[in-house]
């Protein structure tokens, strides 16, 4: 699924190209994907392939095209400290992103059907955290997640902020989704071959906008157990954060502001500089063919498409003299190293990372 715009060279190419093509429009979407490298979430072998707006399968697990979590993000209008829930988390990726929009007081939940894709975004998670430095430079809401059918979800669960679906909703369980949902909050999922935006305006009303054409394989429906009915699924609590992680937080915060003063009083830019001029991207491809179990693009061939290829290839060339960049510096780590604190408590700041 997708195709809707060219493919990247590295996950900044990805997103620049997103951008480009408008399906990241929003400042705070475009930080949380280049803090999160899709490449990390494919298996050793296809990751040539994670910069393509394609889908991704491989057994079960499975990854969405980046023009499609792109208007999911956008849709969602997410804020810091709501709630949220993943039907269908797969590999965390989407919700690793949400946490890095949500902070530390939001909520991050996600319900996946096999066991084996949660144990996968169970690692990638703690890979993200270990080793990442945009872990650093965000104040995180990690996600939970949990094995289950996400139409058996217990009837006492609690309702969230934002809901996204990764799953063909059919109409009947349409009512079902929209439970979940507080007063207020906006729920997205595929239904009728349409992305859908609904959001809650009251206890009983609902507005409703078409976002995007596509096509998704659909929910997969309930096993009954011997009584001839359905086991239910209980989601993640939301605990209270302790003191000691509360001071964590707070710390970190600190170290974090008193760095962006330093570097502003110095006159020293906070982002980085763009690696390279952003290629000329593809038009816009908003429909898609669902053939068995792979979602193809229809294709969009023009000469404008030929001459945006051979100004690529120019840039291309003229990039290859760039001298490569060097590692950015993980300033909050180095600021917590240099603080006069027992080794014990200089890894808890950092989360007992190793670089």
């Amino acid at each position: 699924m997708g195709g809707a715009v060219s493919a990247g060279e590295d996950n900044d190419d990805l997103i620049d190209n997103l951008k480009e093509a408008q399906y990241i429009r929003t400042e705070r979407v475009e930080q949380a994907f280049r803090a999160i490298d899709r490449g990390d979430y494919y298996l050793e072998g296809y990751r040539d392939n994670a910069y393509k707006d394609l889908a991704w399968k491989h057994g079960n697990i499975h990854l969405s095209a980046p023009c499609i979590y792109s208007e999911v993000m956008e849709a969602l209008k997410l804020q810091p400290g709501l709630s949220f829930l993943n039907l269908g988390s797969g590999t965390g990726y989407l919700s690793t992103m949400v946490g890095l929009i949500l902070g530390p007081f939001g909520i991050n939940h996600g319900i996946e059907l096999h066991s084996d894709v949660v144990e996968y975004a169970k690692e990638k998670l703690e890979s993200f955290i270990k080793n990442s430095d945009s872990f650093d430079k965000f104040e995180f809401c990690e996600p939970a997640f949990v094995v289950g059918n996400c139409l058996q979800i217990a009837s006492d669960s609690h309702q969230y902020d934002r809901i996204y679906c990764g799953a063909g909703v059919q109409k009947d369980h349409e009512n079902y989704m929209k439970i979940l949902l507080k007063v207020g909050g906006i729920l997205v999922m595929p239904i009728e071959d349409q992305l859908t935006q609904i959001m809650r305006t009251g206890q009983n009303t609902w507005e409703s906008k078409n976002i995007l054409a596509v096509s998704f394989a659909p929910l997969v429906q309930p096993s009954k157990n011997d009584n001839g009915k359905p086991d239910s699924v209980g989601l993640p609590p939301c605990a209270v954060r302790n003191l000691q992680d509360l001071a964590r937080i707070y710390i970190r915060r600190t170290l974090r502001n008193f760095i962006n003063d330093e570097m502003q009083a110095k006159g020293i830019p906070q982002r980085a500089p763009p690696k390279r001029k952003r290629k000329r991207v593809k038009q816009r491809i908003n429909t898609y063919v669902f053939v068995g179990n792979q979602l193809i693009p229809q294709p969009l061939d023009s000469e404008e498409d030929e001459k945006m290829e051979e100004d690529n290839k120019e840039e291309e060339d003229n990039s290859e003299a760039m001298k490569p960049e060097e590692p950015p510096q993980n300033l909050l780590r180095e600021k917590i190293m240099k603080l006069p604190l027992p080794e014990s408590l200089k890894a808890y700041l950092t989360y007992f990372r190793e670089k």
